[in-house]
């Protein structure tokens, strides 16, 4: 409908001018809302302002539009023409009134209606110069039914003077400036869950609030025709409506309509926002399971279930001494719990600051990813045999008896490098987590890393499941030799990860630097077996190679390359897709997700997959999220998500259906006919 309006108003336009105003196009030949330029002073004073405004009149059934007509409607354009030394600034809108025709929100006023705008004089015009006001206005005149381009030639004859006001001038535009938004004098705050939009306004709890409305000034924030759920908490004002499709984020700036043509004018901020009374406590428990499971699922990821078979291991060694096995679960459980809480607190702080960051940034950063190379590769040939992390002199193996220190630090590096997958209950719960008060959103990631290190604490704590495994023996040493094989190929995906960051060059650089430091950790394994120290020298040469690589990596990404026939995500080009009526499947994914990269293999990237979508017309649409992309994180948070895997299912003129984040060819061609 919006379109078909720009189009009246473009093809009015381009006709003659008596047709151009159209105000002879029904009835009578008068325009259906009458326009007349006013000023508050015949006389402005020169280096001063005075108001001026379009005083609007519409006939009774008819209606105009605010400067954000809602889902149908055009706002009123002006073209000045001004003497020298004069200027007008922006033009200024009185509070709205909501009108709802056929599922259509309309922004719009029934009544008459004044937009005003600041007119300057300069300092330096004489006194007495007359300063004759041009403008054409342009606008568009509506009933429930029909719509009419009209507009108006207007004039206004001033002279630079003493700036004095009239009585009834000053009583007329005191009356107007009444219902234009005042600032609201505190920022707002919002956030996204699920495709809800949740706002926190300042706003005291003495101040009247009727009938309240909020009016975003630009797109792309709400779904406009959707109901608006107002609640007064304290000092606050708390609103909760649908998020427009591909939520735009940013500040945001509205009218807050709290009476009739009163309001506020607010600007809104990415924020903690209080969920309501009755479900905030069910909310958070339903995220809270969902981090716990899903911290449970990370445990059989290639990189962290060796670490907690090691960990099983050293409480088989340990045997019955209650006290040290708990100790040492207790360590490991904090150093997960502690990471995953550093890694949310730091996600916090991030978004809190205005940045577009997601659950699993770290990984975002292929400074991040060499690090974590070259500590897996020392991690890998310890289990290899090749020489003893004692060596370093941070007093404790991995997973030697009695390790409480190394423990801890155990536990850190498996969260940091298992969370950023998130598992099929883990999604959601990081979503909410990001719309939830700091203390709250703390409790779920402190709940992942409880899920993470749950295993091992139960393994712990429970001596009836510790006594089925097996006795110690030297066996023990040949399964630690085994887990060596998942975390070389852990080695190995972080260089192909590197390399799909920012290319083969720095893959080699990465390869090259795990092979100098396989070097070092070999002359410290032959200095070990015949009784000589040397960690601190290898622990000196590890920084200095993770220093010159962090120096010489490149700092441009290569090329993102897309499955064949598939198309790179982009918001513009999506609304384009649905506004023409074809299906798009949009699926989110990272290189250093796991569960994106066997949804991929297992379901996407399969011949019956790329058949069912070709017959059916579908455009495969790719956002890949291996490099920190802004857009893709707005987009991923206007669904109520903080990471990937995130799948999306367009159906012609239909809202998105998301889809589970595991996935199978049948999941996939079911949704064609």
């Amino acid at each position: 409908m919006r379109i078909f309006h720009v189009f009246l108003m473009t093809m009015a336009l381009l006709l003659t001018p008596a047709i151009a105003r159209a105000q002879g196009a029904f009835g009578s030949g008068a325009p259906h809302i009458a326009a007349r330029l006013a000023s508050e002073s015949a006389m402005p004073a020169p280096g001063k302002d005075t108001a001026i405004a379009f005083a609007m009149e519409p006939e009774a059934g008819w209606h105009g539009y605010w400067e954000n007509p809602g889902d149908a409607g055009l706002g009123m354009t002006v073209k000045w023409t001004l003497p020298k030394g004069v200027s007008v600034g922006a033009l200024r809108y009185p509070v709205p009134e909501t009108l709802m025709i056929s599922g259509l929100m309309n922004h719009v006023y029934e009544g008459p209606y004044a937009v005003l705008a600041p007119l300057t004089v300069a300092a330096d015009v004489p006194a007495g110069t007359r300063l004759p006001i041009r403008v054409r206005a342009d606008w568009l005149a509506c009933t429930d039914k029909i719509c009419v381009p009209e507009g108006a030639d207007l004039t206004l004859d001033l002279v630079a003077g003493d700036g004095q006001v009239q009585r009834a001038d000053r009583a007329r535009f005191d009356a107007w400036c009444t219902h234009l938004p005042r600032p609201l004098g505190a920022q707002a705050s919002y956030a996204m869950t699920n495709g809800r939009l949740h706002m926190a306004i300042p706003f005291p709890a003495r101040a009247q609030a009727n009938d309240v409305h909020l009016f975003p000034l630009a797109e792309g924030f709400t779904r406009y025709a959707a109901l608006q759920k107002a609640r007064r908490e304290g000092d606050r004002l708390l609103i909760e409506t649908d998020a427009a499709q591909g939520f735009r984020g940013g500040p945001m700036q509205a009218v807050l309509r709290t009476g009739d043509h009163v309001g506020f004018l607010l600007t809104a901020t990415p924020g903690p926002v209080p969920a309501p009374q009755d479900g905030a406590m069910r909310t958070v428990f339903i995220a809270l399971a969902g981090a716990i499971l899903g911290g449970l699922l990370l445990n059989i990821m290639p990189c962290v279930f060796p670490i907690l078979g090691l960990k099983a291991l050293s409480l088989a060694r340990a045997g019955g001494n209650e006290r040290e096995v708990r100790h040492e679960a207790l360590a490991y459980a904090a150093g997960v719990i502690a990471t995953c809480l550093a890694l949310g607190g730091a996600l916090l702080a991030l978004r809190g600051a205005g940045a577009a960051a997601g659950w699993a940034f770290q990984l975002q950063d292929p400074r991040i990813i060499l690090l974590l190379l070259l500590l897996v590769t020392a991690i890998a040939f310890n289990l290899a045999g090749l020489f003893d992390l004692g060596g370093f002199g941070g007093g404790e193996r991995l997973a030697a008896r009695g390790g409480t220190i190394g423990s801890f630090w155990t536990g850190a590096l498996v969260a940091f490098v298992a969370t950023p997958c998130t598992g099929p209950f883990m999604g959601a719960a990081m979503g909410t987590a990001l719309v939830l008060p700091v203390g709250a959103a703390l409790a779920i990631f402190a709940g992942l890393g409880l899920g993470l290190a749950l295993p091992f604490v139960l393994l712990a704590y429970l001596p009836a499941l510790r006594s089925r495994l097996p006795r110690p023996g030297p066996w023990m040493a040949r399964v630690q030799r085994i887990f060596a094989i998942p975390m070389f190929l852990t080695a190995l995906g972080l260089a192909w990860l590197l390399g799909q960051q920012r290319g083969v060059p720095a893959m080699t650089l990465g390869l090259g630097a795990a092979l100098l430091l396989a070097l070092l950790l070999w002359w410290l394994g032959r200095r070990q077996h015949s009784g000589r120290g040397g960690g601190g020298l290898v622990l000196l040469g590890a920084l200095a190679l993770l220093g010159g690589g962090m120096a010489l990596l490149p700092k441009q990404a290569p090329a993102v390359t897309l499955a064949s026939g598939a198309i790179p995500f982009d918001e513009a080009r999506l609304a384009s897709l649905r506004a023409a009526g074809k299906p798009v499947f949009l699926y989110f994914t990272a290189d250093w997700c796991l569960t994106c990269k066997a949804n991929e293999a297992a379901a996407i990237d399969r011949a019956e997959t790329r058949a069912a979508f070709e017959k059916a017309g579908v455009t495969v649409m790719v956002g890949d999220w291996t490099n920190a992309d802004p857009a893709i994180t707005r987009f991923l948070e206007g669904q109520g998500r903080s990471g990937v895997p995130l799948y999306l299912w367009y159906a012609p003129g239909r809202e998105a259906r998301a889809l589970s984040q595991l996935l199978t060819v049948s999941t996939l061609t079911a949704l064609v006919p």
